[in-house]
């Protein structure tokens, strides 16, 4: 279902593309845009002409090839991503919509409605929401009321199950949209009067943090910028996707900095059996572009950050760490390092994740949670 609905989303995105550039396609415009068979070309826009969402513009005559178009060039859905992650009983929920506006709707309302949902963050159009499986009662409706709550999650198997409540603009998300958004494996619905409920299936992804410092010299280079091309290349890998890039500013008066001695980190969500492939190439990547050969990587596993090794974060704004201390805490809270003394920041990248923007950039500031 899921390999289905992933083939269904990008033909018919170019065929939307072809009918927005020149008005209509041809099978050969299908076939080169998404490199695959004629006959699979052929195949999926007959499947989508019976479907309704194409239409045959120009029959075939002589030479003259069949000429398609795509029955609407407005997004069929708000929904870029949905995926989610999973770390003992919590989950995190990443929605990624076309518009940062909607965003900041569910978020507000999955938030009044309360349910499962502990927290929720926003980054432009990328939306985080941290939840416990179980279940719980939610109201929605007509303000005050919220318009959408997510009642439970569940896990089945190497799925996450979300359970979501909604009415009106939610709804029609709910029954219309998140089905075509990257991530989403099965969508089921049903309607009690003005009510919308459904389930949505999704992978249960590992959550991976990738610290990365010391990749510059005083000559040249950046950490943050081959952090960012690091998360472009694996975001490559079918079965990787993307979550974020962060800077994280570490001891200001260490005498062996480049200049500003911040470190960077990103963090991906990676199906299980792709975790190890993942992390070769991020080693050769690493490897091979940065300018130093101090060059370091911490890898951590699930998105709670234990309170020891937020302690070490503190201690990297603090204090010169040694190496045989970064190794010792990396062991302690299972955090793997490759490579060279750049390990020490790079641990302490992922030591300071999920905090806020404020925080990481000011190294000043406390990032420990108040007793």
């Amino acid at each position: 279902m899921s390999s289905v609905l992933e083939h269904r989303r990008e033909y018919l995105r170019h065929m939307r593309q072809f009918t927005l550039d020149n008005g209509t396609f041809t099978i050969t415009d299908i076939q080169h845009a998404a490199q695959i068979p004629r006959s699979t070309a052929q195949d999926w826009i007959n499947r989508l002409v019976m479907e309704g969402c194409v239409v045959i513009r120009e029959e075939k005559r002589g030479r003259s090839a069949a000429r398609y178009e795509a029955t609407s060039a407005m997004p069929t859905t708000a929904c870029r991503r949905l995926f989610t992650t999973l770390d003992g009983d919590r989950v995190e929920i990443y929605h990624d919509c076309m518009s940062g506006a909607c965003a900041a709707f569910c978020g507000f309302h999955h938030l009044l409605a309360g349910g499962v949902i502990s927290s929720v963050e926003r980054d432009g159009t990328l939306l985080r929401e941290c939840a416990r499986i179980g279940t719980t009662e939610v109201e929605v409706g007509l303000s005050p009321l919220a318009a959408v709550g997510v009642v439970g999650i569940e896990r089945e198997g190497d799925y996450i199950v979300q359970h979501i409540r909604s009415i009106g603009g939610p709804a029609y998300s709910l029954s219309d949209m998140m089905a075509l958004a990257e991530g989403v494996c099965r969508v089921k619905t049903h309607t009690r009067g003005i009510i919308v409920e459904g389930k949505v299936w999704t992978r249960a992804l590992h959550h991976v943090t990738l610290g990365i410092d010391d990749t510059d010299t005083k000559h040249g280079g950046a950490t943050f910028a081959l952090a960012l091309a690091l998360l472009s290349h694996v975001s490559r890998i079918r079965g990787v996707l993307p979550i974020a890039h962060h800077v994280a500013m570490l001891n200001q008066n260490v005498f062996t900095k480049t200049a500003g001695n911040s470190a960077s980190f990103i963090e991906v969500a990676v199906e299980p059996e792709k975790f190890f492939e993942l992390i070769e190439k991020v080693k050769k990547f690493v490897a091979g572009e940065a300018l130093s050969p101090e060059w370091g990587i911490a890898v951590k596993q699930g998105f709670i950050v234990p309170f020891g090794l937020r302690e070490y974060g503190k201690l990297v704004r603090e204090r010169v760490i040694t190496r045989p201390v970064a190794e010792a805490t990396a062991e302690q809270y299972g955090v793997v390092l490759h490579g060279g003394n750049g390990v020490i920041g790079a641990l302490g990248a992922v030591a300071l994740s999920r905090l806020p923007y404020d925080i990481l950039l000011d190294p000043r500031k406390d990032v420990m949670p108040a007793s």
